[in-house]
């Protein structure tokens, strides 16, 4: 099955400030999520067991709306694991996880979990490689529950004029007639992140974005998302970092090991921290 079913529609529209809908890439209506907290995801004591062996431990981890939450650690520590339980992937042994404070994720599928507004991109890009790079960007609209329309009717103004404000933000404007299977593998990185925005998640899980990124395009990546910070929640889990301290700017960086938080804090604050020298970052 194509990861591409990770990229479903959730249940939210873009909204103007007088209320309207608009085709651009603007702020954010959050229907149905009840974020009046100011958390958009909250993990209690998840543990995930896979024969005894403690994936994930007793885990706490909270996101806030708006934040770009980036998250490192040591091969092992639990960083995928903990996005599957997010994602309905793998059910938790035991613990909590809550999107907004209504959603119990635990006892929701993968597909409503997507519906409701949460959106994975996996580390190897999966793009239609035989389609054009705005064939990628229709064919994930219309996957799109909300879009009334069939795979093959035209597309509204409204729509290509939001296909365009995508190619623009992901750096492809231009390059919309080119075949994905042709783009750089930063270029088609870019692509898959815009297939997934087209559909307006309010939660992205970014899994090592830029691996096999060249310096170039690892610091336009850095760009891109330091862009999206506060019109979308945003966790990035990367080994890179230099790319860390790009987009991590004064946010929270979250240190996993042995399936619990390590530290937590600044870049700076972390590498700091003796104990993530220790068990990740070295002298």
């Amino acid at each position: 099955m194509s990861q591409l079913s990770h990229v479903l529609p959730p249940g939210q529209n873009y909204e103007s400030a007088s209320g309207d809908q608009e085709a651009s890439y603007g702020r954010i209506k959050q229907d149905g999520l009840d974020t009046t907290h100011g958390a958009i995801l909250y993990l209690e004591d998840i543990t995930v067991s896979f024969d005894g062996f403690k994936a994930i431990n007793q885990l706490n981890l909270d996101i806030s709306v708006g934040e770009l939450r980036c998250i490192i650690g040591p091969n092992g520590a639990g960083k995928t694991t903990m996005m599957d339980v997010i994602t309905g992937k793998t059910r938790p042994t035991s613990g909590t996880a809550f999107f907004g404070q209504t959603m119990d994720l635990t006892k929701m599928n993968e597909v409503e979990i997507a519906h409701a507004g949460i959106g994975r991109k996996f580390q190897r890009p999966t793009v239609f490689e035989q389609h054009t790079v705005f064939d990628n960007l229709e064919l994930a609209m219309k996957m799109d529950k909300r879009v009334k329309t069939t795979l093959f009717a035209r597309l509204s103004s409204e729509q290509r004029d939001k296909i365009a404000a995508i190619l623009e933000l992901i750096r492809l404007n231009g390059q919309e007639q080119r075949l994905a299977g042709l783009l750089s593998h930063g270029q088609k990185q870019w692509l898959e992140i815009g297939m997934l925005l087209i559909q307006e998640p309010q939660l992205i899980l970014l899994d090592e974005p830029v691996a096999g990124m060249s310096d170039a395009e690892t610091a336009r990546t850095a760009e891109l998302l330091n862009e999206l910070r506060g019109k979308h929640s945003i966790m990035v889990v990367e080994h890179d970092m230099g790319f860390v301290a790009e987009i991590a700017q004064q946010g929270k960086v979250t240190v996993l090991h042995e399936g619990s938080v390590l530290a937590q804090g600044t870049m700076q604050q972390v590498q700091a921290d003796d104990r993530v020298i220790e068990v990740y970052l070295g002298r």
